[in-house]
């Protein structure tokens, strides 16, 4: 059909790049970079995110342009402790309170509390999961949606088990 787009105009599907990661400091700038990739949808589970530099103003930025950038934006964290959350992350706990209709945070069940690979999806094609939350080693992909499926399925599973964990408002008597 004339003047129609079809994918095959899309152009060709981006090739999955892999690798690994051996420090967190490489681990804070993958996530950063999964934030700025994102086009809809971010999953983070972690033990706690003291690591990984979530509680930093450029980590707050960046999730605030992703929140923005539709509004159709999601971000589903979920954590076994919000205690860290909750004492040093101050920007994170005002983006709940602005977007908590796109933000949630929420809390590991029982049946979760073994899972110590903390993970970061981004619209189910990009990730990054840490091997174990004790060693610094993790792997990266970018446009990988194959190796993201076992990832999201954890994910999923995780969640599942979840219950709310923090909320950007207070609710008392």
């Amino acid at each position: 059909m004339a003047g129609s787009i079809s994918d095959a105009d899309a152009g060709p599907t981006p090739l999955p790049q892999e690798r690994l990661l051996a420090s967190i400091a490489e681990q804070v700038e993958a996530i950063d970079a999964l934030i700025d990739r994102a086009a809809g949808r971010l999953r983070v589970f972690d033990v706690d995110l003291s690591q990984g530099g979530w509680a930093s103003a450029a980590r707050a930025e960046r999730l605030t342009a992703f929140l923005r950038r539709t509004r159709d934006a999601r971000c589903e964290v979920i954590v076994h402790d919000t205690a860290f959350l909750e004492r040093s992350c101050p920007r994170l706990i005002s983006l709940l309170r602005q977007y908590g209709h796109a933000l949630v945070v929420y809390r590991t069940g029982r049946e979760a509390r073994l899972a110590m690979d903390p993970l970061v999806i981004a619209d189910d094609r990009h990730f990054l999961r840490r091997f174990h939350v004790d060693g610094a080693r993790a792997a990266l992909a970018f446009d990988a949606p194959l190796a993201a499926r076992p990832l999201v399925s954890r994910f999923e599973e995780i969640w599942a088990t979840g219950e709310p964990g923090l909320s950007g408002t207070v609710l008392g008597l």
